[in-house]
């Protein structure tokens, strides 16, 4: 199949990447658009220190849309979310849809 097909991605995101800490606190790349399907459904997950967490929002990106935890992602309704995790789900050319799937708080 390849890389999720391009309709499937109905709903337009603006990502600013984490790029660390400073000290002035924590450090974003420029806002970028990016096409992406929302789901906003409560569930719990594991964050990069392994503690569970309520995550609200559930976004499919393209494989190669870059979203490292703790950048920012507004929604289509506005609201802003941190990434709590980012993986790359690539089937190694088996026929499923190739994507990155980040959980927001």
């Amino acid at each position: 199949m390849g890389v999720i097909p391009g309709w499937l991605l109905r709903h337009t995101v603006t990502i600013e990447q984490y790029l660390g800490d400073s000290a002035y606190g924590p450090q974003y790349g420029p806002p970028t658009p990016a096409r992406a399907f929302v789901e906003e459904k409560i569930r719990t997950v594991r964050d990069t220190r392994g503690e569970e967490v309520v995550a609200s929002t559930t976004v499919y990106l393209l494989p190669s849309q870059a979203c490292p935890p703790e950048s920012r992602v507004t929604t289509p309704s506005g609201r802003i979310a941190s990434v709590i995790t980012s993986a790359l789900h690539d089937g190694a050319g088996l026929p499923t849809p190739d994507h990155r799937e980040v959980t927001l708080t």
